[in-house]
């Protein structure tokens, strides 16, 4: 049997969106400075294929799409933290407040799946 890998998913993504978080803070907070082009976060997929390769789907099934073809390829790479470039736009405050809401959904949705395995694993436990 593997490890129930989902606590360190979650944390990793609660990682990312509060790094996404603070670039597009720093965006909103420079909106009228002369020259300062927007940073954005590299996603959280490209994240999690450098972190953790090794997690992948299992078709147990012959009828199950298999992973690599909804992705087109799987990516490898080295464990590396949140990649923070220039993306050489000027900040536009509708498209960052967007993006902060975005960002409040993503964590609420973490911590509910987080609640709701606890809750299973603790169900399991009772029993």
């Amino acid at each position: 049997m593997q490890p129930i890998q989902l606590f360190e998913l979650a944390s990793k993504q609660s990682h990312w969106l509060t790094v996404r978080q603070s670039v597009v803070a720093g965006n909103i907070a420079n909106a009228n400075t002369p020259g300062y082009a927007t940073r954005e976060v590299a996603a959280f997929e490209a994240v999690l294929d450098k972190t953790q390769p090794q997690v992948r789907m299992a078709a147990t099934h012959p009828g199950h799409i298999q992973e690599d073809l909804m992705r087109g390829s799987v990516r490898s790479g080295s464990f590396g933290d949140v990649d923070v470039q220039p993306s050489g736009n000027s900040v536009s405050l509708p498209q960052e407040l967007s993006k902060t809401g975005e960002i409040k959904r993503m964590y609420e949705m973490n911590t509910g799946l987080v609640k709701a395995f606890h809750r299973m694993m603790l169900l399991t436990v009772r029993r």
